[in-house]
């Protein structure tokens, strides 16, 4: 009788999977202990510390420290000295520059129902004394037509002006938002016509020398404040007369007449082709 032979077993060639998968799980937890004890939270690692620092204190195995000592803050950078900016210079050292400042007070005196209300600016510039006309308290937007209701002050700033013999120059300014109206294609054009609209009162209605008088305008090319605000843009919509701290001769020689029949003597700002 034959004998039966044993089957022999089947070897699987992928059993070593079995022990990989164990080691690479062992090693994936080993990694997230790492990394659990790595980001433990500082802030109660430090009030551990400032315990067992505390118990040893009132041990006497150290010295006792102050809470400040127990949670020491980083040093900070010293913050960088603000530069200080000189005040303008007080108009005083000549007679003109005297009078001025007689001229100042005045003005602020006049106007000061329009300066408590932010309608009116007197300060002092790099050319002499400025007097800023808002756009809110004398002008309608897009216009260069002095509003009805501000004529009164117009007309007291006007008689304080008259009475001297200073050189003014009258200037417009705009802010950063383009014009687009039947009068007006441009800022440099309202800034420029503000001026000019000025300077004719002062000829025609009050009776100022036009030799005294020149205009310019400089749209919203010299900002007092940013445009990024409409506080901002509304500060830079101003006429600013600009009184220069120096008297003319009486032998000063007039102007020629202009196109509105009174002599006087107009400067325009370069004007810049728009894109």
């Amino acid at each position: 009788m034959k004998r039966r032979k044993r089957a022999i077993p089947h070897v699987h060639n992928d059993r070593w999977l079995v022990s990989y998968a164990d080691f690479i799980t062992l090693l994936f937890a080993f990694f997230v202990v790492l990394y659990s004890a790595a980001v433990i939270d500082k802030k109660k690692v430090s009030q551990v510390a400032a315990s067992i620092q505390m118990a040893f204190q009132q041990m006497g195995a150290l010295p006792s420290s102050t809470p400040a000592q127990l949670n020491p803050v980083p040093p900070t950078l010293p913050s960088p000295p603000v530069p200080k900016v000189a005040p303008p210079e007080p108009l005083r050292g000549d007679p003109d520059h005297e009078d001025l400042t007689a001229l100042r007070k005045e003005l602020e005196e006049a106007l000061a129902p329009e300066i408590a209300r932010g309608e009116v600016v007197v300060h002092v510039g790099a050319d002499g004394l400025v007097v800023s006309l808002r756009e809110f308290g004398f002008f309608d937007s897009g216009s260069a037509s002095i509003q009805a209701h501000s004529q009164l002050a117009f007309s007291r700033m006007a008689s304080l002006l008259v009475q001297g013999r200073y050189r003014i120059r009258i200037e417009g300014h705009t802010d950063n938002v383009p014009i687009h109206n039947s009068q007006y294609s441009s800022n440099w054009e309202l800034s420029t016509a503000r001026a000019t609209e000025m300077v004719r009162l002062l000829v025609t209605k009050y009776g100022m020398s036009p030799g005294q008088l020149s205009a310019a305008g400089y749209a919203e090319f010299h900002p007092t404040a940013s445009n990024d605000t409409e506080e901002g843009r509304a500060q830079n919509r101003r006429v600013d007369v600009v009184i220069v701290g120096k008297r003319l001769s009486p032998k000063t020689p007039q102007a020629s007449s202009g196109a509105l029949g009174t002599p006087f003597r107009m400067i325009r700002a370069p004007v810049i082709p728009l894109g």
